[in-house]
């Protein structure tokens, strides 16, 4: 069970998702899920294939162990950002999955206004502030999963963080205000990336870095092998490692530049609250012989740069 003491990330080597996922789920008491209602956000921005999307093996298998968990309901909530997020999900075959499972799906942009929660402009980069689904809120519980890589376009990395955008309205009935524009051109847009995080705290992030874009991204780049699954219930630091094992792999200069707990999306997260303050408050635990290897390099690159 994970540590109360220190933000424990734990990591797996694997190329085998079912068994990765349930490993990792496994570390966490499961009984916070049973009789409960469970968002899951994944990463559904696009229709391209992992890892610039979550792996339906992935998906499948987190879904499992919160029904054999005893969750009363399981939704997966997305918007895309890059394609219509209805047919992303048909195509990426989330739909056919939910259907044989038995989770609910729900296309964010085709919300209620609602069913969207107000976040106010004080005390963020926002300049009207934004959109947040209640889904999220209200939710008994929260699952995240995310991929590992770079993104080309201002966020420098998308990892657990980044990865709460795709639950931030683009626009909201009644309104053409075009929140992900100002996200998209704002100086601040690692900065509002952590504001989001504020609103909203999952339970649980299952990061698939099974196969990762260490430069370009969100959608295509340059992609390595890492071969690692991690997961913890600390969103600042999951992506802590996560840049770690980027960084491992010789990732874009934005990720590989300056201290990690100095990068933008890490250093505001901090502020906020949301999760770590330094690369001290983490714990990397290896869960197979074939990963301490690379826990080891992690852990050596978060003493020396963190």
């Amino acid at each position: 069970m994970a540590s109360n003491s220190r933000a424990e990330v734990f990591l797996i080597k694997t190329s085998d998702r079912d068994i990765g996922v349930k490993t990792l789920m496994n570390q966490f008491n499961l009984s916070q899920f049973t009789g409960k209602k469970v968002a899951i956000k994944a990463n559904y921005n696009s229709a391209d294939p992992f890892p610039a999307s979550t792996h339906l093996d992935t998906l499948r298998a987190i879904v499992e162990v919160l029904k054999r968990a005893g969750a009363s309901q399981v939704t997966l909530a997305e918007r895309s950002g890059m394609g219509n997020t209805d047919e992303v999900l048909d195509e990426m075959g989330v739909y056919d999955l939910a259907e044989k499972l038995g989770f609910e799906t729900v296309v964010l942009d085709e919300l209620a206004k609602e069913e969207w929660l107000k976040i106010d402009q004080e005390g963020t980069h926002w300049l009207k502030g934004f959109y947040i689904a209640k889904l999220f809120t209200t939710a008994d519980k929260v699952v995240q999963t995310c991929c590992l890589k770079a993104h080309r376009f201002g966020g420098h990395f998308t990892l657990s963080l980044k990865n709460s955008v795709g639950l931030v309205a683009k626009r909201v009935p009644g309104s053409f205000y075009d929140y992900m524009w100002e996200l998209h051109a704002s100086p601040y847009q690692r900065y509002m990336i952590a504001e989001i995080n504020k609103q909203y705290k999952p339970n649980l992030i299952v990061m698939d870095g099974i196969n990762a874009f260490v430069d370009g991204g969100p959608e295509r780049g340059k992609e390595v092998q890492p071969n690692l699954m991690l997961a913890s219930n600390d969103r600042i630091a999951i992506d802590a490692v996560g840049v770690a094992v980027l960084r491992s792999f010789g990732a874009a200069h934005n990720i590989m530049r300056g201290r990690i707990f100095e990068l933008d999306q890490m250093r505001r997260a901090s502020e906020l609250g949301i999760g770590v303050h330094s690369a001290s408050e983490i714990r990397i635990t290896p869960l197979n012989d074939e990963c301490k290897s690379c826990a080891n390099e992690v852990a050596d690159i978060l003493e020396r740069e963190g």
